[in-house]
């Protein structure tokens, strides 16, 4: 019962993993921050089922932490594109 509750927190988790929205032609080293978050997030699910979940929440809410990380660089970026600054 354990690993199937652990396999439905993986699925769930990868469904709202931070986006990769920003173009690393426009905006590399934005892209390249964000990239870093998705990994960080990957790590993060591992971390979570390699430790059966136990980690008193914390692994949700730096995921959660994660995803508003990569939702501020996409608006950096947005900002920058209103002002033609590439």
């Amino acid at each position: 019962m354990l690993s199937v509750g652990l396999c439905c927190v993986g699925v769930s988790a990868y469904a709202q993993a931070p986006e990769q929205n920003i173009s690393p032609a426009r905006h590399g080293n934005l892209a390249a921050a964000q990239a870093a978050i998705t990994e960080a997030y990957n790590l993060t699910i591992r971390a979570q089922v390699v430790n059966q979940g136990r980690l008193g929440g914390h692994g949700e809410r730096a995921k959660e932490l994660l995803r508003e990380a990569s939702e501020e660089l996409k608006a950096a970026a947005v900002t920058l594109n209103a002002e033609e600054r590439y």
